[in-house]
């Protein structure tokens, strides 16, 4: 949908974007065609759709013949997507708080992708919500601010490194495809976004260590000035704490950002075993 065609519904809807709600709205064709071919759709095939707005990317989705299931939050485009896309049978809205959901209820077992113009405000919190699913997608294609595409892409040692980029890596192999300007949006935001792809990694780590190396990472990123063993001892006894950092060839000087994403499952490893020993010496 071009610009004038954009404010022309606006105004019939009587609606302005919200700053709140993160509402820029992708005005431009050539840009959404080359989205689409990173996608690569294949007919019959189930896509996530977070933040639809005004349809743009829905109907090249639904044209597709992608199975789509899509998350608005704004009531006003709700009711506009229900008149547009009636009797398609391949569309099903949620209105709704894309960060709230339950998406294991609402998309089951069976595999799906997530392709989304995301909102600035819900970005983090949605990747957080979504990868951490049961059944998590299988690969997600994100529009969202390139600040925070540089901390999806960050490794261990970097400014831009931190719990989030930690949390992502363990499930999903994260690229920057390519970066855009804020002319292609309206309104203009006033930064620069990023698309990005996420793929799941094969083989997992089991459920319980990914939980307890996420609080690990959590509780070592809260404070990240200060040295993260100091930090962890709110969590683990130091003499323990200390036994694993010397195994890791971790300095107990370390910061939360000095440490892999491997360092931290590692971690959860190590400190599992060590509870399960003093559980079975107790006994």
């Amino acid at each position: 949908m071009k610009k004038v065609e954009l404010c022309a519904l606006f105004e019939r809807l009587g609606l302005h974007p919200s700053r709140k709600l993160g509402q820029n709205f992708l005005v431009d064709t050539n840009l959404l065609e080359a989205l689409i071919r990173d996608a690569a759709l294949l007919p019959g095939e189930r896509i996530l759709e977070i933040g639809p707005g005004a349809g743009t990317l829905t109907e090249k989705l639904l044209s597709s013949l992608c199975e789509v299931t899509a998350v608005e939050i704004d009531h006003r485009l709700v009711s506009w997507l229900r008149e547009r896309f009636t009797g398609k049978s391949n569309f099903t809205l949620f209105e709704g708080d894309a960060c709230k959901l339950n998406y294991q209820q609402i998309l089951g077992d069976a595999p799906y992708r997530c392709i989304a113009n995301l909102p600035y405000s819900c970005g983090s919190v949605f990747l957080a919500n979504i990868s951490e699913q049961a059944n998590p997608p299988k690969e997600m294609f994100v529009l969202l601010q390139k600040e925070m595409g540089d901390r999806l892409v960050a490794g261990d040692g970097s400014k831009d490194y931190g719990v989030l980029s930690v949390r992502l890596a363990w499930r999903y192999q994260v690229t920057m495809l390519r970066t855009i300007s804020p002319k292609v949006f309206f309104p203009e935001p006033e930064v620069t976004s990023a698309f990005l792809k996420l793929r799941l990694k094969e083989n997992l780590p089991p459920t319980e260590l990914l939980k307890t190396a996420s609080r690990i990472a959590g509780c070592a990123f809260s404070q990240r000035r200060k040295k993260a063993a100091k930090l962890l001892q709110a969590l683990v006894p130091a003499p323990v704490l200390n036994d694993a950092f010397l195994r890791l060839g971790l300095s107990l000087d370390a910061r939360a950002e000095n440490l892999s994403p491997d360092h931290y499952l590692k971690l959860a490893e190590i400190l599992l075993n060590a509870d399960s020993s003093r559980m079975e010496n107790a006994d």
